[in-house]
């Protein structure tokens, strides 16, 4: 579902980190493990959205630059946080990331903005990347929103979405592997869940079904986040 969600909007990170948490990996521990899933099931939905004929490859050049310099800062950062205060951390940007999911840009919109200026595209980029490098969980709505407004399709930014994770988690990764932050048998098993849902979510995503799994994901980012900053 994870891996679906993930391709088909972003978000998917929101279940899988908390629910390695919620099974007694420390906080960076599931932050780090949950990498590996991500980068397996971006590399599959990025060659699936290829062989289905999505031309994302053309326009990642503008994109890929400031989100890896950003993740490899954001992943520096956060690697460093106590277990403890990444838990808390995460349950608090959960629920501006919930929000955003809600705001699901519309293809309809799009010929209203025009293209950001180069300037503006390397800030927003930069920035989008930081947090992917420290959190991952919800960055693809964040990437699938900026670049929507910056004027792409929404397929098409989809696939630019998965390629622009794809790199930024293959560079962020070695840093929690070295920082001993990877548990490598839930994290092998989150990778084939990933493959295997990545695959999926592409092949809906390309035939418009992206609503079917939003309700699923802003329900269990409600109960996850509540139960992470210790409402219940």
């Amino acid at each position: 579902m994870a891996g679906v969600i993930n391709t088909m909007a972003g978000g998917g990170s929101l279940l899988t980190v908390p629910l390695l948490v919620l099974a007694g990996a420390p906080g960076n521990v599931a932050n780090g493990s949950n990498r590996v899933g991500v980068l397996a099931g971006s590399l599959m939905a990025a060659s699936t959205f290829r062989r289905l004929g999505v031309q994302g490859f053309t326009g990642v050049g503008r994109v890929l630059a400031p989100a890896v310099a950003g993740s490899l800062v954001g992943s520096i950062v956060v690697s460093s946080l106590a277990d403890s205060t990444f838990e808390k951390v995460f349950g608090i940007v959960m629920i501006p990331i919930l929000v955003l999911s809600l705001r699901k840009p519309r293809n309809e919109a799009l010929a209203e903005h025009a293209a950001w200026p180069a300037w503006v595209t390397v800030l927003v980029f930069f920035g989008i990347g930081i947090y992917g490098g420290a959190f991952q969980a919800g960055v693809g709505l964040m990437l699938i929103l900026a670049l929507s407004r910056s004027g792409l399709d929404l397929v098409v930014a989809n696939h630019i979405k998965v390629i622009t994770t794809l790199v930024f988690t293959a560079f962020a990764l070695p840093v929690f592997i070295i920082n001993d932050q990877v548990r490598w048998g839930p994290a092998l098993v989150l990778a084939g869940g990933f493959v295997a849902g990545s695959y999926t979510g592409a092949r809906i995503t390309v035939a418009g079904g992206e609503r079917v799994v939003r309700p699923v994901l802003v329900a269990a980012v409600i109960v996850l986040a509540g139960r992470l900053l210790g409402l219940y």
